[in-house]
């Protein structure tokens, strides 16, 4: 936990009584002290520092910050992803980590190797999902928290949705081992904002590759290994990275 992140309802003005995870966190790992200065942020909101102006060591664990916020969030991220639904054990991992690393918005759709039962997981509960986010935020030292939206169906993702929102990508890019393109490659000067589709354990099948084609989309590969899907995710947003870096 890099920095302290407070929901905008638990502020009193400028202070903020923690007494949850955070509080024990303050207190057992980072063995702060009255008066010690710690990185805060508000979710989705500004970022600063808090002051410890009361802390109780004994458990119950409580600290009381006084708050001064005034830094923005860092920029928002140029890379969005759409990704086949994964089970929800790796779907887990991929929200904290695709947070770290930095996305606008993350698209969550069917893909025929999709199990249907994924889609009943309690995790896609907004409850649920966000924790994870926040995570996420934690590592990276940010506030702002990527968007989600489900699409249970690939067609009307695909044929319906997907369309009226690829204006506002400069590249539209599909991961996938038989890809015909290099990623690297596909990623030019001219690269602003980047849509990355991310498919299945298993893969996309020929059906949904032409579907993407059809969008206007690249079928990218950055080798033949065959990743797991967190990997996969991690793996090829390094490489987007670096190649938006070298732009």
């Amino acid at each position: 936990m890099n920095i302290i992140l407070i929901e905008n309802q638990e502020l009193n003005g400028d202070e903020v009584v923690l007494e949850d995870h955070r509080a024990s966190h303050i207190v057992k790992i980072l063995r702060s002290e009255e008066g010690d200065v710690l990185k805060v942020g508000v979710v989705d909101g500004l970022r600063g520092e808090g002051r410890i102006i009361s802390i109780r060591k004994k458990f119950p664990h409580r600290v009381i910050l006084k708050l001064n916020i005034h830094d923005q969030p860092q920029p928002e991220p140029r890379i969005d992803l759409i990704l086949a639904l994964p089970r929800p054990i790796m779907l887990k991992r991929i929200l904290s980590q695709v947070t770290s690393l930095g996305i606008g918005h993350l698209y969550l759709i069917n893909a025929n190797r999709v199990e249907k039962s994924f889609w009943e997981s309690t995790l896609l509960m907004e409850e649920e999902y966000r924790k994870h986010l926040i995570t996420g935020l934690e590592q990276c030292v940010d506030t702002r928290l990527p968007t989600i939206s489900f699409h249970d169906r690939f067609k009307p993702f695909i044929e319906d949705f997907l369309p009226e929102r690829l204006a506002r990508y400069s590249h539209c890019l599909v991961a996938d081992p038989s890809g015909e393109h290099v990623l690297a490659r596909c990623i030019d000067s001219s690269a602003e904002r980047l849509v990355l589709a991310v498919g299945p354990e298993g893969g996309w099948v020929d059906y949904e590759l032409d579907k993407f084609r059809k969008c206007n989309f690249s079928i990218c590969t950055i080798g033949e290994r065959i990743l797991k899907v967190d990997t996969a995710v991690i793996a090829l947003h390094g490489y987007i990275s670096a190649c938006f870096d070298n732009t």
